[in-house]
């Protein structure tokens, strides 16, 4: 039988550890912060996580730093961070692609379910792709190649980043609204499609922002549409090419891919409330707006981490609309 003596000894060690334990999470970080970027660098999404770190390591009081963890439409990495301690020293940087879409992609090979295995902390930023052709083909509006398309089913050509990624439903989505048959042609990832789109092996291309633009302001490709249903008022040379309210309107297209912050489910709620403060004050400020919106993205945020778990509660059955559509399947 136990003694009485070593029960009271055991209840009073746990009763001076919990203070210990919550000392430890009101001071969080105590050490340096890693951010895994589940892609390769030089991304979108390797430019965003190296903008965060740089700004929350002066405002946490510890280095922060980017660990690049890419491969399988960015499961490794997310992986990773759902497998971590649950302290908050290990985070992800996520997307649309890979908390909301990808278990409708990898459907017999996803490794964590991002909404059991991830704690929302919230969202950074948000951005659409663009509609570019190669500048010597001669639609100077989506309406005319759409009436292209029409008139030879599968001839033009688009290129994307790899099957299911944001620039392949998009053109899912479009071929299916407008009633036109565009050959999708998937890539090892956007540079490769955009060196085809160069090199004139292929008409199109929907992709993100920042990696079109210098094409675009050389003058190599010519913008025809943006995926959002509205315009994009914070990249001065696109605020005249229309959103898809406008070329295709009541069809509900509104392509919009964002990227977040998640961190372990589990984590301490103070460790989680603490980053998400952090993170808030970085993201609302006026030099992160500064160095995003030239890149094609805009600042955005969730008040509470509760409230960013809610919109990607409803985001997974928007991403699981457009890849059942799309038929796309990576396993």
């Amino acid at each position: 039988m136990t003694n009485r003596r070593t029960l009271l000894a055991a209840g009073a060690a746990s009763l001076a550890a919990a203070p210990l334990a919550a000392r430890a999470q009101g001071n969080w970080p105590q050490r340096p912060v890693r951010i895994i970027v589940p892609f390769a660098p030089g991304g979108a999404v390797d430019i965003t996580g190296r903008l965060l770190a740089e700004r929350l390591s002066p405002v946490l009081g510890q280095q922060v730093v980017v660990d690049n963890r890419g491969g399988a439409g960015g499961n490794i990495g997310a992986d990773a961070v759902a497998k971590a301690e649950k302290d908050g020293y290990t985070i992800l940087l996520g997307s649309a692609s890979i908390l909301a879409a990808n278990k409708y992609l990898y459907r017999r090979s996803m490794p964590l379910d991002p909404i059991r295995d991830l704690a929302p902390v919230t969202r950074v930023s948000t951005g659409t792709v663009l509609l570019v052709v190669n500048a010597a083909r001669p639609w100077r509006t989506l309406a005319e190649l759409v009436a292209a398309a029409k008139r030879d089913p599968g001839k033009v050509t688009m290129g994307s980043s790899g099957t299911g990624t944001v620039s392949h439903l998009t053109l899912s989505s479009v071929n299916r609204a407008a009633g036109m048959d565009i050959t999708h042609v998937p890539y090892r990832g956007g540079g490769p499609a955009i060196t085809d789109l160069v090199a004139g092996n292929i008409d199109m291309m929907f992709d993100v922002i920042p990696a079109l633009m210098p094409h675009v302001r050389e003058g190599r490709f010519r913008p025809l549409a943006v995926g959002s249903a509205e315009r994009v008022s914070y990249v001065p040379e696109l605020r005249d090419v229309p959103g898809m309210n406008e070329v295709l309107p009541g069809k509900g297209i509104d392509m919009q891919s964002w990227y977040s912050v998640s961190a372990p489910a589990g984590t301490p709620a103070p460790v989680v409330a603490r980053l998400h403060e952090a993170l808030l004050g970085v993201v609302r400020s006026d030099d992160f707006k500064a160095r995003m919106e030239p890149l094609g993205f805009t600042p955005v945020w969730d008040e509470t981490p509760a409230a960013f778990g809610t919109y990607l509660a409803q985001q997974d059955a928007v991403w699981r609309t457009l890849v059942e559509q799309s038929g796309a399947t990576l396993d």
